[in-house]
């Protein structure tokens, strides 16, 4: 599977500082501090229905990651998944009478066009879960066969008590485990597991669905956690730097993973930092596919809205913050991308150097791009009331926002 096309990367002179960032394992702020190469997975969608704000929000968080380490001179080994086999899909293939193939083939193309048009950096390898089956199966093979799975009526469960970590990421309790693992795509009432948030690593095949030759495990297809786990393990191996993604994914997505991967190899911890993104809400209610309050970044793209603006709307929020989404943040973002944007038009302006420290500063303290976003507007309203003389200002405003904020003036 492909990405999508990268945007240029204006270089910046000198150079970035260390991210200091939230870490949901331990709940602590952590300077990360990876090597040359930095190494980052998040985990993609499920590509039944277009890319919403909620997407694009913790995607925004995770390209200005990519981008305080590239202004730091690292490289950045990036990858996402594509989950796109599982039962939602399946659902809305056959509640359209579409075709499950070609609804997930349609809706990751429109992913990858919201990307490009937002400037999210693409990552290095973009994995469906389908592609990734050959590597699944030796995985949940090994597990089962090291005691860490066990068969129940066909299907493979993981039994989370392999691991002695197990709930090191979340930190929730029994019972707050077991509600979220139903909301969240669990079966906790299934008789015959030994625990009831014990995930599904294999899923015998189905009369009327498809499936995959599982060798030993039979056919079938793979768990939804399984698949993240091979696909970081094949590029990354154990101890990556960060695994991100919405705040909905610390349980059970990312609890599980780390647990397959660390019952596995005997290894921890499988990533060495958490991070999770805040959720957008609609109406008063997050934006859910199951619940239908989107908004698709396709169709304000449709109606003319400038995707730096967009992207904009997201960058006013913190990336760990709860926000809701409304026709007033979309309208003051358009506004303040026309002041950014007369700012840099004009052949000069006051000096800019002190403005790009002052970026580099607030991503550098957690993501903190609203301070970024407010540092930007305080030269622009000083370029409108009084102007100023330096001549290479306009640029490097514009070559700094481009750069550690993505949004093109």
């Amino acid at each position: 599977m492909h990405a999508w096309p990268a945007s240029e990367v204006p270089a910046l002179p000198g150079s970035g500082r260390d991210l200091r960032i939230h870490d949901t394992a331990t709940g602590e702020r952590v300077t990360l501090v990876p090597g040359p190469v930095a190494r980052l997975y998040v985990c993609g969608i499920t590509p039944y229905d277009a890319t919403h704000l909620g997407h694009a929000a913790t995607y925004n968080a995770f390209d200005l990651v990519q981008r305080v380490w590239l202004d730091t001179k690292r490289q950045v080994h990036y990858v996402q998944n594509v989950t796109d086999i599982d039962d939602p899909l399946l659902e809305r293939a056959a509640a359209n009478g579409d075709d499950w193939t070609a609804l997930a083939e349609r809706e990751t193309s429109l992913f990858r066009e919201d990307m490009t048009a937002l400037r999210m950096l693409p990552p290095k390898h973009y994995v469906g879960a389908v592609e990734s089956i050959p590597k699944i199966v030796p995985i949940v093979e090994r597990l089962r066969d090291a005691g860490a799975a066990y068969e129940l009526d066909g299907d493979i469960y993981f039994s989370v008590a392999s691991d002695p970590h197990f709930g090191e990421v979340s930190h929730l309790d029994a019972e707050a485990m077991r509600l979220l693992s139903a909301e969240r795509g669990g079966d906790p009432e299934r008789p015959g597991k030994k625990n009831p948030v014990d995930p599904m690593l294999w899923m015998a095949a189905r009369p009327g669905e498809p499936s995959w030759d599982g060798g030993s495990l039979g056919p079938g297809r793979p768990g939804w956690h399984i698949e993240c786990v091979a696909i970081a393990l094949e590029h990354f191996g154990m101890g990556f730097d960060v695994q991100g993604g919405g705040s909905d994914l610390v349980f059970p997505h990312h609890e599980m993973g780390a647990s397959h991967a660390q019952a596995l190899t005997g290894e921890h911890p499988f990533a060495k930092t958490y991070v999770h993104a805040g959720m957008v809400a609609l109406h008063g209610e997050k934006m859910s596919k199951s619940k239908g309050n989107l908004v698709f970044v396709s169709a304000l793209r449709r109606q003319g809205v400038d995707p730096a603006a967009i992207r904009l709307t997201l960058l006013a929020h913190h990336y760990r913050a709860d926000w809701e989404w409304t026709d007033e943040v979309l309208t003051e973002a358009v506004a303040r991308l026309d002041r950014w944007r007369a700012a840099v038009s004009r052949p000069d302006g006051p000096s800019a150097d002190a403005l790009v420290e002052e970026i580099r500063e607030a991503l550098a303290d957690d993501l903190d791009a609203p301070a970024a976003l407010a540092a930007v507007d305080r030269w622009a309203a000083r370029q409108a009331a009084e102007g100023g003389t330096d001549t290479g200002a306009p640029g490097l405003v514009s070559r700094a926002v481009d750069a550690l904020l993505g949004v093109a003036l």
